[in-house]
């Protein structure tokens, strides 16, 4: 069963695959330098020394019959043009958000509604994070409620090995019920960013959305509000 780990720039995707893998990971990650600090902003995650710059590859057996292939996704704009290769044959995908940069992740989310690949969030709780709750995550985001969110902790192999439970119970309740139609990028308004809909504002990117935060409302009690 081929899984891909999505999610923004720093989530935890490189983290999360070699947590789990029962083999040795292929990582594609390289020395991030000077000069690509304008095209990967460091807002956040300044103490990042690395990036993917192709794929995360690892396995993990969850039991006889689910063996799990997780292909990580480069996370920086100028690579989104390999997500279209990699979700080739995907059955469902695991999106890490970190709520400190909350709208980094609304790329992929849109990315797998548009092309109907069903898709839990991974809430990865950072050092010095706020512990939103899932439903404020839920909510700041404008999801569903068929689509699950969960806490997890992308540095233990027994939180990251929980998440990929939850996607694949989330896959296969998911082939027994009619499903709804996720809320698309167009229709999601947030408590704490107001995002950028025109149509120029969607070109480039995975799907077409490019996410721009212009206010952040203080105090609302949402996720996301850094």
């Amino acid at each position: 069963m081929k899984i891909l780990v999505a999610g923004g720039f720093g989530a935890g995707k490189t983290t999360f695959v070699g947590a789990v893998s029962e083999i040795e990971p292929l990582s594609t990650e390289e020395l991030l330098s000077g000069l690509s600090e304008a095209a990967d902003p460091l807002d956040g995650v300044e103490a990042k020394t690395t990036t993917t710059v192709a794929l995360d590859f690892g396995r993990i057996t969850l039991d006889e019959r689910h063996v799990l292939y997780l292909f990580g996704t480069p996370g920086q704009q100028r690579f989104w043009f390999l997500w279209e290769e990699l979700c080739a044959g995907a059955l469902g995908a695991v999106v890490l958000a970190d709520t400190r940069r909350l709208a980094d992740c609304f790329p992929a989310v849109d990315f797998f509604e548009r092309r109907g690949i069903g898709f839990i969030v991974g809430v990865n709780e950072f050092d010095g994070g706020h512990g939103y709750t899932a439903d404020e995550v839920r909510d700041a985001m404008g999801l569903g409620p068929d689509v699950p969110v969960v806490r997890c902790d992308a540095r233990l192999p027994s939180s990251a090995t929980g998440v990929l439970a939850a996607l694949v119970h989330h896959l296969l309740d998911a082939k027994n019920r009619t499903r709804t139609p996720y809320p698309t990028m167009w229709g999601r308004h947030h408590d704490l960013l107001r995002i950028d809909r025109t149509p120029a504002a969607h070109t480039g990117g995975p799907g077409g959305a490019r996410a721009r935060a212009e206010t952040a409302r203080t105090g609302a009690g949402g996720a996301g509000g850094r």
